[in-house]
């Protein structure tokens, strides 16, 4: 579809246009200074948020920005 936003939330079934960056690490897994990202819209960044630190895995939210 044309009307779908070219980066969307990483949220399950989710098409929204990404507008935050939830920057995370398994440190069971990951050296401390590596990051994955998730990438969420107004909706899901809580749940998002939360899921990752429940299991103490989110290490910063920050305003997504994506570069041209």
């Amino acid at each position: 579809m044309d009307d779908e936003p070219a980066v969307q939330c990483s949220a399950k079934r989710c098409r929204s246009a990404a507008r935050w960056a939830l920057r995370w690490n398994n440190p069971k897994l990951h050296d401390a200074a590596y990051r994955k990202t998730w990438l969420a819209c107004e909706q899901h960044r809580e749940t998002l948020g939360q899921f990752l630190e429940l299991r103490g895995f989110l290490r910063e939210v920050t305003a997504f920005r994506p570069t041209p």
